[in-house]
């Protein structure tokens, strides 16, 4: 056989061969996901992410975003909103757990009737020196002559408990200064004096004074004297507010009950007398006091009736058998600081429940 006749190729021809041949094999390494990114966007099939590409679509997210913002800010404002509700409620708790030490105590506004703070108000018990006010009612309503003289004499001396007084026997003064100091400074001789001095004497003057607190509505009130030595003047804290409220119409009993201090001539002797409530005596304290009066003896304890204004409130404010000598005048306190932070945290008044709080003669 006779073998064909073959041609040798040229340089150029083998050089082109092995480009070729090496752009097959570049083309062969490149991964698919390579190869992907050099596919135009306008070719490729939509992600399997499931991103959105439309206008339409981004806007509602971003809607669902803003939207997701605010409720979360709404429900911070109300969390906080309800601690702080949390916290005035406590401090409004704080001020209901008020502790007030007299055994019997009312509080009342005089203008709504609003009661503020009650405690065994309807027990009756004795009165001391509280029945002096009555005293001084009784004077008024009789219209005697408040610049005739009085004298003291022997049956005005305490026999019974034997208290000291700076009115010796044979003491003369008017009577608006034996009025004056028996308000004042709680003197039994000068209100002794002013019951005898009167027609009829001291029976037909107790009688009166029964009269005027049944005519008051004082229905479980009795007077036994016109200086509340005696236990048989008993009253309730009930009770005691009509009293409150019907000599605080008379204003001189309103002066002379808040009087400071005064300067009596007795027997040729300048005596100076001071109020035997603290809180008017002491002419630094900011206590608006228009009527008041103190009592004590061992069986009535410590007694404080006053006519006071607190935050523009006009209260009546009975303390009965107070432990102390400072126990009446702490409960006034705590009574005005309860209203005053109910004031600050804008609560509403509450009141002080009987069940729940409460958990010298002067």
């Amino acid at each position: 056989m006779i073998a064909p006749n073959l041609r040798r190729p040229s340089t150029k021809s083998l050089i082109g061969g092995v480009i070729v041949m090496l752009a097959v094999l570049v083309t062969a390494a490149v991964s698919p996901a390579q190869a992907a990114s050099a596919t135009p966007a306008s070719s490729r099939p939509a992600a399997k992410s499931g991103v959105a590409t439309k206008p339409g679509v981004a806007a509602k997210r971003v809607t669902r975003k803003a939207a997701s913002k605010a409720i979360s800010g709404a429900k911070h404002k109300a969390v906080k909103r309800k601690r702080r509700s949390a916290r005035n409620a406590a401090r409004v708790d704080a001020i209901d757990d008020l502790t007030l030490r007299s055994n019997s105590v009312l509080v009342v506004d005089q203008d709504n009737g609003e009661l503020v703070a009650i405690k065994n108000a309807d027990t009756v018990m004795p009165i001391a020196s509280l029945t002096k006010l009555m005293t001084a009612l009784v004077v008024l309503d009789a219209r005697l002559p408040l610049d005739e003289v009085l004298e003291i004499g022997p049956e005005d001396v305490d026999t019974e408990r034997h208290t000291h007084s700076r009115l010796s026997v044979g003491t003369q003064l008017r009577r608006d200064e034996m009025l004056l100091l028996a308000l004042m400074s709680s003197e039994n001789r000068a209100a002794m004096a002013l019951g005898r001095h009167y027609p009829g004497g001291r029976t037909a003057f107790i009688a009166a004074m029964n009269d005027r607190a049944r005519a008051l509505g004082m229905t479980k009130t009795r007077f036994a004297d016109t200086a509340g030595l005696s236990n048989g003047s008993q009253s309730t804290a009930r009770d005691l507010q009509h009293l409150i409220r019907a000599a605080h119409a008379k204003p001189l009993l309103r002066a002379y009950s808040t009087q400071p201090e005064a300067d009596v001539t007795v027997k040729g002797r300048t005596l100076t007398f001071v109020n035997s409530n603290r809180l008017v005596r002491n002419t630094s304290s900011d206590w608006q006091i228009d009527l008041q009066k103190t009592g004590f003896t061992n069986e009535a304890g410590r007694c404080l009736i006053m006519h006071a204004t607190v935050l523009s409130r006009r209260l009546m404010m009975v303390f009965l058998d107070s432990d102390g000598t400072m126990t009446r005048y702490a409960d006034a306190a705590r009574i005005r600081r309860q209203l005053e932070r109910q004031a600050r945290v804008g609560a509403k008044p509450v009141k002080v429940q009987d069940a729940s709080v409460i958990g010298a003669a002067s």
